[in-house]
Parts: structure tokens; sequence; C-alpha cells
């Protein structure tokens, strides 16, 4: 009796597990929904250099405490999915004068400048993180991320993967009009 339940144990372990995934796959769920533990959580503390060899400052936590409303994007000159959402950054940062900053995550510094310097620079600043650990603080898993962040530094808002023309009108816009009343 006790050698037939040894057996049952791994179909049971193998229908538990199925039945999850089963569970995943029929339900309306949006892969990109993951939840963050940062949500409304104050921005972490960090200091970041510039890229390497690109006039002006870096990026540090105190620039997204100054009562402005940011949106902090992670990006690299490596990530298609960043080169894709790279226009929609321009137009939110042109047209709409969005506050954009930029986390170059674990880029090489002459391919990110060559990279701003074919597409265009949205960005009001730029930190290099260099070894990620920035992102890891941040919470990030892939590229792009992009994170809201109110008037006090607090993240309101992350979107994971590249920003497309739905996003902007469902995700962001309306976001940035709220926190900017």
């Amino acid at each position: 009796m006790r050698g037939r339940l040894l057996y049952l144990v791994p179909v049971i372990v193998f229908g538990v597990i199925a039945g999850y995934f089963l569970w995943g796959l029929i339900t309306d769920r949006d892969p990109r929904e993951i939840p963050s533990a940062m949500i409304d959580q104050p921005v972490p503390e960090f200091d970041l250099a510039p890229i390497e060899g690109m006039e002006g400052p870096g990026l540090k936590t105190s620039d997204l405490t100054g009562g402005q409303v940011t949106l902090v994007n992670f990006f690299a000159s490596w990530c298609l999915p960043c080169l894709a959402e790279h226009a929609f950054l321009i137009e939110l940062a042109e047209r709409d004068g969005v506050r954009l900053v930029g986390i170059n995550y674990k880029n090489e510094p002459e391919e990110a400048r060559a990279w701003l310097a074919e597409l265009g620079n949205p960005y009001a600043r730029i930190g290099a993180d260099t070894t990620g650990r920035v992102g890891i603080d941040w919470g990030v898993y892939g590229l792009p991320e992009t994170f809201l962040i109110d008037k006090q530094g607090r993240i309101r808002y992350r979107h994971v993967g590249p920003i497309d023309a739905g996003a902007l009108e469902r995700e962001f816009r309306p976001r940035l009009r709220e926190l900017n009343e």
C-alpha cells in the first residue's frame, strides 16, 4: 500500500502544477501587470554619475524629490524594445512637456552616447547604472521599465515593457494630468 502511494505523489504534484498553469492561462491576466512593492514608496537612495563622456550632471535621489512630476526610464542601446519606445519618449518630453530622466542600464558608454546622438536625447538628466545595482534597488528585471514619480518623490506607477501610443493614452497621460493638478 505504501509503495502505491509513493507512485501517486509525482502524479499529484504534476496535477497541482498543471492546474496552476491552466488557471493562469484561462484568466485574463496581462503579464506586464506585475505587482511592484515599490508603488507608493519613496524612490530608492542612489547617486549615479553621468554616462562617461557626456556633458551634464548624473542622476540621484534628490533630483526626483524636488516638487516636480517625473518619469524615470531605464534603457540601454542593446535593448530593442527601448528602440521601439524611444520616439514616444521624445513625444512625451517635447510635446507634453513631461520631465523625463533616464537610467542607462549596464551599457557601454560609447554605445549609449552613439545611440542618443542618432535617435535624440529626450532626457533632462541621465545616470549610468554600470553595475545594475540601482536597477535591482528599483525592482527592475527587464528593459525598458518606466516609473512615474510624484512631486514628493514617491513611485506612483510602473510600466514594464516599451511605451506605445496605447500606453501613452491609457496609462501615462491620465496619470500625469492627475499628479500635476
